[in-house]
């Protein structure tokens, strides 16, 4: 039976530990966060002035770069919408527009200066820089954003970290263990502790699996020893801010659970043939 413990959360970053899985299912949550659930950005510019430094083709990938928050209950993958254009339609496509022009100063332009047709599909942060103009030099351009996955181009991945680790276990051997000391010394998370009755362990699950402890154990085998839960994992995972990380990890475990029903049916069939 899997089991969820959450350790830290908020809109943007979540710790949780995974248990009663093994490797290949926490591999794949993983990758479908990376490439399968779904984010909005910037997919195509329309660049009508441009007198910056940058070229017409660096300004529009930096600008697709930038993170777009995403109401993925409003709007339609391209592929999946009814409308079935190539140009796309108010459920498929978002516009936003750029207009700057420098005074007498050199003036930085930043997301924030970008004009969302929708609110709700707007950069995550309003101070992004995207180019600096010197004076009397402009920029306009409209922006089309729509939704896409990870596995298509970088841009469309909504989490900018995704990593898991196995549960560590942490145990000190009080037979062969003599409290020297050294392991406490060597430990950069600083698991180890040395008491009156010996050497103990504490928030075991800040342990980076490093294995100093034990190497530093001068007794032979060693009186510490770092092992794992082969069926329990950490993971930290971070938003870009596209989407909220809990909506995030709910629509990766939708996406997983489809592939495994769609394959499952697909078994079924071909047993039948």
């Amino acid at each position: 039976m899997v089991e969820i413990q959450i350790l830290e959360k908020s809109d943007e970053f979540i710790r949780f530990i995974v248990s009663g899985v093994n490797v290949p299912f926490v591999n794949a949550l993983r990758r479908i966060m990376l490439t399968e659930v779904p984010a909005m950005a910037i997919d195509e510019i329309v660049i009508l002035e441009n007198s910056s430094i940058l070229n017409d083709e660096i300004l529009a990938h930096r600008i697709g770069f930038i993170p777009l928050k995403t109401d993925l209950d409003s709007y339609s993958l391209p592929e999946e919408c009814k409308c079935e254009s190539e140009f796309g339609c108010n459920i498929c496509r978002s516009n936003l527009t750029l207009e700057v022009e420098a005074g007498d100063k050199i003036t930085t332009v930043y997301s924030g200066d970008m004009k969302p047709e929708n609110p709700d599909i707007a950069p995550v942060s309003d101070k992004i820089p995207i180019v600096k103009l010197a004076p009397e030099q402009r920029i306009k351009l409209e922006a089309y954003a729509r939704l896409g996955k990870g596995r298509k181009h970088a841009k469309w991945q909504p989490v900018s970290m995704c990593t898991y680790m196995h549960l560590p276990e942490v145990k000190i051997d009080s037979k062969s263990c003599d409290a020297c000391g050294k392991c406490v010394k060597v430990c950069p998370e600083e698991i180890l502790i040395k008491t009156d009755d010996g050497i103990k362990t504490q928030n075991e699950i800040e342990c980076t699996l490093c294995m100093d402890c034990a190497d530093a154990c001068p007794k032979e085998p060693s009186g510490v020893e770092v092992s794992w839960d082969k069926n329990a994992f950490i993971f930290k995972i971070e938003s870009t801010g596209a989407l909220p990380v809990e909506r995030i990890v709910v629509e990766a475990f939708k996406i997983l659970d489809k592939k495994v029903n769609d394959f499952s049916d697909q078994l079924k069939k071909g047993k039948q043939k």
